[in-house]
């Protein structure tokens, strides 16, 4: 590289870091700065005003320029500013909170210096009038509820009608062949235990167990007699 290539690019160098340097003397929001130390502010960034040579914020919220919509507030931030919503209790607020209302929402009335809640539960009126109802206090609103074991019908609360299926027994769902069984086990165990009982030759016993077994040799074939006539007038 020549020399006077060397020497131009020297000097550029140079002025960018002179100007560099002299430019750390202006304001960060500053937007143009002069003077002979370069710490003069002669513009300012959006958001700020320029008094004695300096960049100062600008309060949005004390001026018109806000453009916050109903039912919101304005909140300064540096170099610009928020618009934030009013408490529930408010219509209309000067900022945070139910003190800060311009006017009690409705369900809320002033009390002091702030906002509260009506209990509308409490009020000599009745809020809910009507049997097996009860009223409720929200924030701002109350609601009616019936009383447990009713339901809502229009304006009134009447009673729940279940309608529970009706409780079966312990034989309901057992079919019919399934009942034959089960007299056929029951007939086999007194059988067994009046055998076991005339075994040892009580008389009482082995004439009641002879009767049961007449009784059941009866009722066995009158049954089967039933069925075959049952079954040949179904054939035809």
């Amino acid at each position: 590289m020549s020399p006077s290539r060397m020497f131009f690019l020297s000097a550029v160098l140079c002025v960018a870091l002179f100007h560099l340097v002299l430019g750390q003397n202006c304001s960060e929001h500053c937007k143009a700065c002069g003077g002979p130390e370069k710490d003069q502010c002669l513009q300012c960034h959006s958001g700020f005003i320029l008094h004695d040579n300096l960049c100062v914020d600008t309060d949005e919220c004390g001026t018109d320029l806000d453009r916050c919509p109903d039912n919101t507030y304005c909140l300064n931030t540096h170099g610009s500013y928020d618009c934030k919503g009013c408490d529930k209790a408010c219509i209309g607020c000067m900022g945070g909170g139910a003190a800060r209302c311009k006017k009690c929402a409705p369900g809320f009335r002033s009390s002091g210096m702030r906002c509260i809640d009506i209990d509308e539960c409490g009020e000599e009126v009745l809020a809910c009038p009507g049997v097996n109802v009860f009223c409720v206090n929200t924030e701002g609103s109350f609601r009616c509820q019936c009383a447990g074991g009713y339901t809502r019908t229009g304006n009134t609360c009447e009673r729940t009608h279940t309608t529970a299926s009706a409780d079966k027994g312990l034989f309901d769902d057992i079919q019919e062949d399934e009942i034959e069984v089960l007299q056929q086990m029951f007939f086999g165990v007194v059988l067994c235990a009046l055998a076991t009982l005339a075994a040892k030759g009580d008389l009482v016993f082995t004439s009641i167990f002879m009767g049961a077994v007449a009784a059941m040799a009866g009722y066995w074939l009158s049954d089967k007699s039933d069925r075959v006539i049952d079954s040949i007038l179904k054939g035809r």
